[in-house]
């Protein structure tokens, strides 16, 4: 990873404000959640632009030359418009006219998809690729339903990816994973192509609904300690020798029982949670553009990234850090 960047939009909400709105006893969202404040978006600020502000930070960080830049990826659950994509907007404000773009719908595993397919390309081709993951999610929480407006927030995180001479630098391990049996767990029910746009369609089925929070815990822990063990396993490393774990940020109980369930030492974990909230897909690549301007991640540093969401579908990754 040669360069990282993140950003969020101007509103800070406390937790305070969610919790007057939905009539919860103070500090009821932390104690659940691990959650204190996250951003919201204002009137005007667009996904593009945030995943702009986000992939430009990255840029200028790697030191790659935008005219090196072979290849834009965008994860994102909340695009500017269904059609056309966002990605291409999001290499033009960049300036990036030598690129390819394309959006992906991951949930909160699409920077996992996103950063596996960077790096094969940036394996074979020999190209960089800048990675975005981005969601204004403040737009699709339905304010009356405590299970997901207590949570996600609105972030992007960038990294670049760029070829590296050294063979075990970059993704040493990928398992990825789907379970289409819990397909309705997490959703925006209309919308689609299977409800579309109708006047007889109540506002709040666009709205995202969570149906069964502990089952959604479950899963997302089953998921996310199963890939991250085999892909320690693949990469012929165990828990213990990680220099750092860098878990979605969806709740602080599903990341510190998965911590535990590898015998991951806690103090290794970057936690974004607390000041962030859970921005889905944008959480990793924020975490690690975090971790990154708080201790420089060093060549060869191990790192285990480990995500679960709407889908459900799941992954983590270990890689070796190479600048």
């Amino acid at each position: 990873m040669a360069g990282f960047g993140h950003a969020v939009p101007g509103r800070r909400v406390d937790n305070t404000e969610i919790e007057r709105t939905l009539g919860l006893e103070p500090g009821w969202i932390e104690r659940r959640t691990g959650i204190r404040s996250r951003y919201w978006a204002s009137d005007g600020e667009t996904l593009s632009a945030l995943a702009a502000e986000a992939g430009r930070m990255a840029l200028d960080n790697s030191g790659v030359a935008r005219d090196d830049i072979a290849l834009t990826l965008l994860a994102t659950s909340t695009p500017d418009h269904l059609l056309p994509p966002s990605a291409p907007l999001l290499a033009h404000h960049l300036g990036l006219t030598r690129s390819g773009a394309i959006d992906l719908a991951g949930a909160c595993s699409g920077f996992l998809y996103a950063l596996t397919l960077a790096d094969a390309f940036a394996r074979v081709h020999g190209r960089s690729v800048l990675v975005v993951a981005a969601n204004i999610l403040s737009r699709r929480i339905n304010p009356n339903e405590r299970a997901s407006a207590v949570l996600f927030a609105d972030a992007a995180g960038a990294v670049v990816l760029s070829p590296s001479s050294e063979p075990d630098a970059g993704l040493r391990a990928v398992e990825l994973a789907s379970d289409g049996s819990g397909y309705d767990l997490i959703t925006i029910p209309a919308g689609g192509s299977n409800r579309p746009f109708k006047g007889d369609i109540a506002g709040e089925e666009f709205l995202m609904s969570m149906k069964d929070g502990r089952e959604v815990f479950s899963r997302a822990v089953a998921v996310m300690t199963r890939c991250s063990r085999d892909a320690l396993a693949r990469a012929d490393l165990s828990a213990s020798e990680l220099d750092r774990f860098v878990p979605h940020q969806a709740n602080a109980r599903i990341f510190d029982v998965v911590c535990s369930d590898l015998g991951i030492d806690p103090s290794k974990t970057a936690r974004t949670l607390e000041a962030f909230g859970n921005s889905s897909a944008a959480t990793i690549p924020l975490s690690l553009s975090v971790a990154h301007a708080t201790k420089p991640f060093i060549p060869g540093e191990r790192l285990l990234l480990a995500a679960a969401g709407a889908g459900m579908i799941g992954g983590a990754c270990v890689m070796v850090h190479s600048p």
